[in-house]
């Protein structure tokens, strides 16, 4: 049997090499496979993280029983859903169609034409094998009718899929959208609806945008409750810093265990946010502790960052993060071992299975030096224990994030070191992702994916440059992302001024992937729209705007009904009304430096910043901005149009009611 999964560039593919069963990647070779025998194609979709993906693999994939009947009567195809976003979404488009829900592992039955007739999500092994041997019979003796349906649902999706309506997204409506998200809190316990808690990066980005634009008590206070809550509950790792996917329960206790990048880039940057705006301790020290989590945890030998950390260690959810009283007290002494369980909220029945407990921090030490020699010598035991696998895939989108946050927290921070691992990224990305102009979606030690780049690898790996730009003045950075837009601009726009998911010569799926919400990360349409507005401002392109006005208008319709699911759209109409604020500082001496740190420190939704000696090649903001008297000064310009220039720091900080230089 054909080992076609070993040399994939997806470390979820290579899981699955050694099944019994004869997986194929997704490509035209399989479908060439399925037309050949006339057999139904079993599509799984899953990723390296996924707890029960591991679980259906165990029951069901590496059984020789289950294999056998895959293998004959089926062409099994297995995708990567974060090398391939593209597939994962239109199938899973089918899956809630025809079930209600969705989830991974996800389990569809296609025709070797690719259109799906029937979809679920993980299925234990006997209720599996039923499953293969009545799609089995169907084909054989009903295939016309199972075509035909397959045919339906992919015409009938294919008809449905169509944008939520273009809306304006202004002021009234951004106030309507917080009164909405008000009526979704949860006040008791923070974050929005009930269990399963995810947490609301973009939802928690905007309301901070909204505050630092209106003033807005309420959208501070849900911001702030959240961000605490998430803090100091289970789904952050008390001892090695980051964020889990999500919590199982509706207060923050338990996780689920996995670390995925996207997650932690999007909060780093938040939390950093929440510091600017209230000069928070806990919020220093998660933006400290989580930007340690990414460089030494997920940071790969290239200088990229991997895609996530599992949920399971050697088959057991949690297994390396969870303690009971006895193992704090064997790792610390009895003393501290039991003072070290009151403070972190380890139990005798557990908070999670078999008595164990997740680590929380619901009140800070009394003895802060204490809880560090304890926080060192509990990490360090858990060092000692089996260790979660790690899926060193390098996704372009999500990378793009982790430059966006490390760039800007290191240089309002002073730590040069993450602005160093911020550019070590951004160039791996664009010297191994782009091939031909066009960017794929990943890599894996070295090897470049064939997968192409889709809408939000493009928008967020350009606001990820653009932030790194801001950071370090380095011309090359705004112009990689300049050219990042204009090929967006080109290939996924669509005819309300919003974006497809795919490019317009991407591989043709049964219907083209549209994706209006803002879930775990951004859509691809508010990424795109995120990076115009700031790409805009910064060149002096009224183009580039005015794309980025209509890419958020195209997703207003969504904002109006659910604002839950559009928090990357509202953040990006928070910087449309409140800017563009430009700020350009010419100058190279120390006040030209203080100055740009008071530009980095603004709350401003709608700020970008350029600093340099004036005329700086490639710089628009900095074109004919002169020294004032032979002295640095600083430029502030509303749209474009600019106040008198300001020579001390002072004024400076007053014009942009920054309170607290950095």
């Amino acid at each position: 049997m054909a080992n076609r999964l070993a040399s994939a560039t997806s470390p979820y593919l290579q899981q699955h090499a050694g099944n019994p069963v004869d997986w194929w990647e997704w490509g035209p070779e399989a479908f060439e496979e399925a037309r050949r025998r006339d057999a139904p194609i079993l599509l799984s979709v899953g990723y390296a993280a996924c707890h029960w993906c591991h679980v259906m693999a165990h029951e069901s994939f590496e059984d020789d029983t289950v294999a056998a009947v895959l293998n004959e009567r089926f062409v099994p195809v297995k995708v990567d859903r974060e090398e391939r976003p593209d597939i994962d979404a239109v199938y899973m488009a089918a899956t809630m169609a025809t079930t209600g829900s969705g989830g991974w592992p996800m389990t569809c039955f296609l025709t070797p034409e690719g259109d799906p007739f029937f979809c679920g999500t993980y299925l234990p092994r006997e209720q599996f094998l039923r499953l293969l041997a009545a799609i089995d019979d169907a084909w054989r003796t009903r295939e016309a009718e199972v075509r035909a349906s397959g045919t339906h649902i992919a015409s009938s999706l294919a008809a449905a899929t169509t944008a939520p309506g273009a809306a304006r997204v202004d002021g009234p409506v951004l106030a309507t959208a917080v009164a909405g998200l008000a009526t979704a809190f949860d006040d008791r316990n923070a974050g929005f609806g009930a269990a399963p808690k995810f947490p609301p990066s973009m939802v928690l980005e905007f309301l901070l945008r909204h505050h630092a634009r209106t003033g807005s008590s309420m959208a501070l206070e849900m911001a702030a409750r959240t961000l605490e809550a998430m803090a100091r509950g289970g789904i952050y790792d008390q001892l090695g810093g980051g964020f889990a996917r999500y919590a199982v329960d509706a207060g923050w206790v338990v996780p689920h265990f996995e670390k995925m990048l996207y997650d932690n880039a999007l909060l780093l940057r938040v939390y950093l946010h929440w510091w600017k705006a209230t000069g928070s301790a806990l919020a220093l020290r998660v933006v400290d502790e989580t930007a340690t989590f990414l460089l030494t945890d997920l940071r790969t030998g290239e200088g990229g960052f991997a895609a996530s950390l599992d949920a399971d260690t050697q088959g057991h959810e949690g297994l390396t993060y969870v303690w009971t009283p006895a193992q704090l007290v064997a790792a610390l002494g009895s003393v501290d071992g039991l003072a070290a369980a009151e403070l972190l909220g380890v139990t005798v029945t557990g908070t999670f299975e078999g008595g164990a407990s997740t680590l929380r921090r619901l009140a800070d030490p009394a003895d802060p030096e204490w809880f560090r020699t304890v926080r060192a010598r509990l990490k360090q035991a858990r060092d000692a224990r089996p260790q979660p696998t790690r899926d060193d895939k390098v996704v372009t989108s999500w990378n793009g994030l982790a430059v966006a946050a490390l760039a800007e927290a290191g240089t309002l921070l002073g730590r040069a070191d993450w602005v160093a691992a911020a550019r070590d990224c951004a160039d791996l990305v664009l010297g191994r992702h782009v091939v031909d102009g066009r960017l794929r979606r990943s890599s894996l030690a070295g090897r470049v994916s064939d997968a192409g780049g889709v809408a939000d690898d493009y928008g967020n790996l350009a606001e990820g440059l653009l932030a790194l730009h801001q950071a370090t003045g380095e011309v090359r950075w705004f112009e990689a992302a300049g050219e990042l837009l204009d090929g967006a601009l080109a290939r996924f726009a669509a005819d309300d001024g919003g974006f497809h998911d795919t490019a317009a010569d991407a591989e043709p799926l049964y219907l083209r992937p549209r994706s209006a919400g803002d879930n775990a990360e951004p859509s691809g349409q508010s990424a795109l729209a995120g990076a115009l507005v700031t790409y805009g401002a910064l060149a002096g392109s009224s183009a580039h705007l005015e794309a980025g006005r209509r890419a958020v208008e195209a997703g207003g319709g969504l904002v109006s009904r659910d604002p839950r699911f559009a928090g990357w759209t509202l953040a990006v109409a928070e910087a449309l009304a409140a800017g563009p604020l430009e700020v350009a500082v010419v100058g190279t001496d120390d006040l030209a430096t203080r100055m740009h740190a008071l530009a980095l420190a603004s709350t401003s939704p709608g700020l970008v910043s350029a600093a340099g000696a004036p005329d700086s090649p490639g710089i628009p903001l900095l074109a004919g901005r002169p020294l004032v008297a032979g002295g640095s000064a600083a430029y502030v310009c509303r749209g474009f149009v600019c106040d008198s220039p300001v020579t001390d720091a002072a004024t400076l900080a007053r014009v942009l009611g920054v309170a607290r230089p950095g």
